[in-house]
């Protein structure tokens, strides 16, 4: 059930038995993109142990692959989740089924495993025929200010961009960086036409239905499924958009919003939900059993 002002639960077993699955998002629930959350890790792991199913939904623009090896990096448990479906995931697929094979990458070289077996050629500015944007080069200093000039020189081409990560901005620890979805922001504000993938667009979790059918081992249209979140405009957004109950994350990307990270105002989260014009199932600051 969804509701503008959704109670807040002590916990992830207050919901627990009304599931057969979770679509969990990942930076800013699981881990903060510095190390895990080991009551987040702790709550799916016991989900999981009770039967249910949990696919970690992120909006990576990398394969997951190279997300499973982060995980397990960052300190997050196999025994947390039993599959990952990236952005990248499904940028792959939709760059095989374009006609474009020449391919301006914009972002980070730690992304570059995007394009791993694909035929296509990585190019200069301009040589390109299509634009895939996955971050920013130093999202450290960087800001989208400083691509705004070369931007507008490939939209004055009108060459497609193809954002592999439509978040705007993510928490890394205690520093905020900008994403990708902010590069798609400004090209689209300079005439550009952006294809944006990833939370909340709709390609991504028809995938997601596929995996989580396979998984339980019956139709989507079956299962009770549970999407967890702190991203109003991608989580929240695109859980609305399918038809999802969903568990809003509140002391993540819009803590600061909602008064104290671990006591939360519900009229503050009820007003940003009526602003966004979204509703919840349930609230909880952190994810946890």
């Amino acid at each position: 059930m969804l509701t503008l002002s959704p109670p807040r639960i002590p916990g992830l077993s207050a919901l627990a038995g009304d599931y057969d699955a979770l679509l969990c998002d990942v930076w800013g629930v699981v881990h903060d993109g510095v190390a895990a959350f080991p009551a987040a890790c702790e709550a799916l792991t016991k989900f999981r142990a009770g039967g249910g199913r949990v696919v970690l939904l992120t909006n990576a623009p990398r394969p997951s692959d190279p997300i499973r090896a982060q995980l397990a990096e960052l300190g997050v448990p196999a025994s947390a989740y039993d599959d990952v479906l990236t952005s990248g995931d499904v940028t792959r697929e939709i760059l095989m089924g374009r006609p474009e094979r020449a391919i301006l990458h914009l972002g980070p070289a730690r992304d570059l495993s995007l394009y791993d077996a694909l035929p296509i050629e990585l190019v200069d500015d301009d040589r390109a025929e299509l634009v895939v944007a996955t971050g920013l080069l130093d999202d450290d200093v960087e800001t989208p200010v400083d691509y705004r000039v070369r931007l507008a020189a490939l939209a004055r081409r009108r060459l497609p961009l193809v954002c592999a990560n439509p978040d705007i901005v993510v928490d890394r620890g205690a520093k905020r960086v900008w994403c990708a979805g902010a590069l798609a922001r400004v090209y689209e504000e300079l005439g550009g036409e952006a294809i944006l993938i990833g939370k909340p667009y709709p390609p991504v979790y028809e995938e997601a239905r596929l995996r989580l059918a396979e998984l339980c081992g019956r139709p989507f249209a079956g299962l009770k499924v549970l999407a967890v979140g702190d991203g109003l405009p991608t989580d929240i957004r695109g859980a609305y958009g399918q038809r999802l109950d969903a568990l809003f994350i509140t002391a993540g990307i819009h803590g600061a919003e909602f008064g104290p990270l671990d006591d939360p105002d519900p009229k503050r989260v009820e007003m940003r939900l009526m602003e966004e014009d979204l509703a919840v199932t349930a609230m909880i600051p952190r994810l946890a059993w």
